[in-house]
């Protein structure tokens, strides 16, 4: 393996874990990192519906933008391109995904559906499912890069969810002073964990 590929390799899986963290690095995806970290048990929950969500919905959408949407068709003497589609067609394969996920965890898991409340169907904006897409697409990479990115950026925004929704279980234990109580302290707790995974920067 030349060195070239090893650091694809490094950024495609360590890279998007831990340097570009979708959650403490680009910042996105805060809605429901923050609305369902206050108990492990549905932090987890949360966590493999995305990755399942983002792996799947990227793999389909690499694959319409690979093969259709980035290439220029002829029709009646005219160049017609497609681009101007994909954000409604990624938006629409991620809700299809989505859909299933709730029909699923409704039927085999009732206590973890109604646990995550609201925040199930909201993976459909969730802004770092449509952005795992979108980073994929921009950056031109093909299918199989695609669906390897988004794993491992799934996987880096369930650590960061399951490492928060841990140290909120410990905060609701502590003697935390009464003008932090509640959200204040928890924003502040989130910002020090992004400052912690700044460490991961000079990796690749």
């Amino acid at each position: 393996m030349t060195q070239e590929s090893l650091l694809n390799v490094l950024e495609l899986t360590v890279g998007a874990m831990l340097v570009y963290n979708f959650v403490l690095s680009r910042f996105l995806g805060i809605c429901p990192f923050l609305g369902v970290s206050r108990r492990l048990d549905t932090a987890l929950g949360m966590s493999a519906a995305v990755v399942f969500v983002m792996t799947i919905s990227s793999a389909i959408t690499a694959t319409i933008y690979n093969l259709g949407l980035k290439k220029t068709f002829l029709i009646n003497g005219t160049e017609v391109n497609l681009l101007f589609l994909k954000v409604l067609i990624f938006i629409a394969v991620i809700a299809a995904l989505v859909q299933i996920v709730e029909v699923l965890l409704q039927k085999f898991s009732p206590p973890l559906y109604k646990a995550l409340g609201i925040y199930l169907p909201l993976i459909t904006t969730n802004c770092a499912v449509l952005g795992a897409a979108m980073l994929n697409s921009v950056n031109d990479r093909g299918i199989w890069e695609s669906t390897v990115f988004s794993f491992f950026s799934a996987l880096g925004f369930g650590l960061a969810l399951v490492l928060f929704s841990s140290l909120r279980e410990r905060l609701d234990l502590s003697a935390v002073p009464r003008p932090f109580q509640g959200m204040a302290i928890a924003l502040i707790t989130a910002g020090i964990l992004a400052m912690a995974f700044v460490g991961f920067s000079g990796l690749c």
